[in-house]
């Protein structure tokens, strides 16, 4: 059963690292997570605040650092995206195992990024105290880039750390 589990695990972080946002989560000593935040481009392909996905890995692991605190000890990215569309990131437990779990679901839509996070817990058997933490919508290398008035306006970004 914990091969199943850990597989599924490994299939479903392998697959969001195929797919400009990054989300990144920390350890405490422990080994329980302790903090999950994200990176997303606020704007279009050529836009200000646009950034493809290994460069939002680097700056969801310094947000991460920096709001941690200090029970951080390992980080790890957990899933990055180049394409444009919704993300929803959710958590949940799976009792059997005694584990908790976090999954990433994107969509066309919220609606349809929200049913595949909520997909995929159920997927791995965390089926209890389900929880989306985040919702959000990146712009990826498919997008338009802004008219050149754009480019210059400075949009703020945000940034989420959720502790557990």
């Amino acid at each position: 059963m914990k091969l199943v589990i850990l597989g599924s695990l490994f299939c479903l972080v392998a697959h969001q690292v195929l797919a400009g946002d990054a989300i990144a989560i920390g350890y405490n000593y422990d080994g329980v997570w302790t903090a999950v935040t994200y990176n997303r481009s606020s704007t279009p392909k050529g836009g200000v605040h646009y950034r493809e996905a290994t460069r939002a890995c680097t700056f969801a692991l310094r947000d991460l650092r920096v709001r941690a605190g200090d029970d951080l000890v390992r980080t790890k990215i957990i899933g990055q995206s180049d394409r444009t569309g919704y993300v929803a990131i959710a958590r949940g437990r799976a009792e059997k195992v005694n584990k908790d779990v976090t999954a990433i679901g994107r969509g066309e839509s919220q609606e349809e990024a929200d049913e595949n996070v909520l997909q995929k817990l159920n997927d791995t058997e965390a089926t209890t105290n389900q929880e989306i933490v985040y919702r959000y919508f990146s712009y990826g290398d498919d997008s338009v880039p802004p008219p050149k008035k754009q480019q210059a306006k400075s949009t703020h970004r945000q940034r989420h750390v959720a502790s557990n």
